[in-house]
């Protein structure tokens, strides 16, 4: 266990080709620092491309930052080979030996390093303890007979069995069909709450992230926007792309002209809920934050409801001007074509025009 710095890491990558042929200048990572407290689970979200598993390898060290640092425990590890690191590394890929069984993939490492026999056994069957119910069973079979999951415990517990600083994931549990992706979602979240090792966590999907980390960072080319809790992020996001990557279904974002204490979208004018500099601002709602049936309201044409009953709820998909708006209803929602909407003015949030900037956030709801 360990705590992690990541001092402004700058990598940049000569001459790489990107879509279509066009080169970008643009640093894979730019100026990115980040701080895991000991025992904590970061979870880094963002889209193909952003940075996320480049990070990952300069913390690991196999790959080296053009600048800055990566400090384990105040130690300067920048230089270290990777080997040397105590690094534990998870990959989409569970990259176990096929040729042996489970407990043949735990003791390997000390196999290699020159310990008995007995020992690798030993330390091999102690991890197996550790695992939880139902691993034992897994020791005696081969890797190409365990499921997708199955597999992932086992290159979980190759990591473990070494005693790691530090817990690399990315992508863990991206090949697995969705119901077993909950299952293992679970599993690992449990075992890395048990054995308490530091972890960066890497996956594209919000709500995995959310899930597995104590924090999570969002990064969009090359830098993190944004760290913290869920909540932090939901209810007080940096800028625009925060807001609207975080949250499922995703926040309503309307363009807006501020006058005088008024916003006008659509066509309608709302009450503004802090004094907004004259101009063009865009509004931010999320599907909670609507009423429906206003005639003072915008008018929204309805593409399609869905209903989920697990949550008693129904989101009505739709566009208003163009603009793609999701309306939460309740269950019994009737089919219409068109729905007037207004929202909780209470609720919205503001951002500058070009979203880089949140000029005012409503912060939580208050449910009690």
């Amino acid at each position: 266990m360990a705590r992690i710095e990541v001092e402004k890491i700058v990598k940049r990558y000569s001459d790489v080709e990107g879509v279509g042929g066009a080169r970008s200048a643009r640093p894979a990572l730019d100026t990115v620092s980040l701080d895991i407290a000991d025992g904590e689970t970061i979870a880094i979200v963002g889209s193909s491309g952003c940075g996320k598993s480049t990070l990952l390898k300069i913390v690991a060290g196999l790959e080296q930052p053009d600048e800055g640092v990566v400090r384990f425990d105040g130690e300067d590890v920048t230089a270290v080979r990777p080997q040397a690191r105590g690094v534990g590394m998870v990959f989409q890929d569970y990259a176990l030996y096929p040729s042996m069984k489970g407990k043949g993939n735990l003791a390997y490492y000390f196999q290699v390093h020159g310990r008995t026999e007995e020992e690798a056994r030993a330390r091999a069957q102690e991890t197996a303890d550790r695992m939880g119910i139902g691993f034992e069973q897994l020791l005696d079979q081969s890797t190409d007979t365990l499921s997708g999951g199955q597999q992932q415990r086992v290159a979980i517990a190759r990591c473990i069995v070494r005693e790691p600083r530090l817990f690399l994931m990315d992508e863990p549990i991206c090949n697995l069909d969705a119901k077993l992706r909950e299952s293992t979602r679970v599993e690992i979240r449990k075992l890395l709450r048990k054995f308490g090792i530091s972890t960066l966590y890497v996956t594209h999907d919000q709500q995995e992230a959310v899930f597995m980390g104590d924090r999570i960072a969002v990064m969009r080319g090359g830098r993190i926007e944004q760290i913290g809790t869920f909540d932090e992020l939901y209810y007080s996001p940096a800028n625009l792309f925060v807001a609207t990557f975080i949250g499922s279904p995703p926040m309503t974002v309307l363009p807006a002209i501020a006058s005088g204490g008024l916003l006008t979208v659509a066509g309608a004018e709302w009450p503004a809920p802090v004094p907004v500099p004259d101009g063009p601002v865009r509004i931010g709602i999320r599907p909670e934050s609507w009423f429906t049936g206003r005639g003072d309201g915008a008018l929204m044409t309805v593409s399609h409801i869905e209903r989920i009953p697990t949550e008693r709820a129904a989101f009505v998909h739709g566009q208003v001007d163009g603009v793609p708006v999701v309306v939460a209803a309740p269950l019994n929602q009737p089919d219409t074509a068109e729905l007037r909407i207004m929202p909780d003015m209470g609720r919205v949030y503001v951002f500058a025009a070009d979203g880089e900037q949140c000029l005012h956030t409503p912060g939580p709801l208050d449910l009690f």
